[in-house]
């Protein structure tokens, strides 16, 4: 074998080992299956030894297809690019949070921290359109999100929010359960944060409260309410959808490895 065919056929190997190292195919235990051996996703869901419902499970959000043109990266729901679609009327911004989004939506979101590989942040990481896994404990839920590599803990042991927190991406959040219904409570978060690509504002004042339902063992739901009084006149809620991934794992990927666009913009 000569050095070219030589070098072509160990590069095919180390991409089909890397591959099949990150266990992209690779069957979920557990699924429950129809009669006909098809997964099951109308099945009651999952409860733990406990009793209580099981979120536990690698989810996506509802994503739309891609065009007939295709995608520039990836599927995006209609959340990621504004939180309020499908909300009667417009948010119930304050007039300086009114003046910001419109700001932000003549550029085009080139302002957004998610362009600059920063964190999504709580809540937006649930309806990034890469994957997240939820690990469930009975005094912890722990988030695995495949952007970024990153993470977000929720304690269910019964502590307190803190009443005066150091400000962060994801915040602090803390769960109780309400019947099958966790009801997590989140202060803390940084100021500045974007809620979508549109540029809806999220201020250091804000509290969020999400409720988690798992109606089945394919599905799963999170009203989220802002509760954000610098930027908005009043609280407001949106409903999330999440849909289960089967056959799959997390795959490694921080959006700024191997970028190579920044060093061809043109600044105005």
């Amino acid at each position: 074998m000569n050095r070219r065919f030589r070098a072509i056929a160990i590069a095919a190997a180390l991409t089909a080992s890397l591959s099949a190292a990150q266990w992209l195919k690779y069957p979920t235990s557990g699924v429950p299956k129809t009669p006909s051996g098809l997964p099951n996703l109308g099945a009651p869901a999952p409860r733990t030894s406990d009793g209580k419902v099981d979120f536990s499970g690698m989810w996506e959000a509802d994503n739309r297809p891609c065009p007939p043109g295709g995608c520039n990266d990836m599927p995006l729901s209609a959340q990621f690019l504004d939180i309020g679609a499908g909300l009667p009327g417009e948010l119930p911004y304050q007039p300086w949070a009114a003046e910001v989004v419109k700001q932000r939506t003549a550029i085009a979101g080139q302002g957004d921290h998610e362009s600059h590989c920063l964190p999504s942040g709580v809540p937006r990481m649930l309806w990034h359109p890469t994957f997240r896994r939820i690990v469930q404990f009975p005094d912890l839920l722990l988030f695995l999100n495949e952007r970024n590599l990153s993470y977000r803990q929720v304690f269910t042991d019964g502590r307190p929010l803190p009443a005066d927190p150091q400000p962060s991406w994801n915040g602090y959040s803390t769960g109780r359960w309400e019947g099958d219904t966790l009801v997590v409570e989140t202060n803390g978060l940084r100021d500045g944060l974007w809620l979508d690509r549109k540029g809806d504002p999220l201020t250091g004042a804000a509290k969020v409260t999400e409720r988690f339902r798992r109606p089945n063992y394919g599905n799963l739901e999170v009203d989220v309410t802002i509760d954000d009084p610098n930027a908005y006149t009043k609280p407001w809620t949106a409903t999330v959808q999440q849909f289960i991934v089967l056959n799959t794992e997390l795959l490694a990927y921080f959006c700024n490895e191997n970028e190579r666009d920044v060093a061809h913009f043109v600044g105005k």
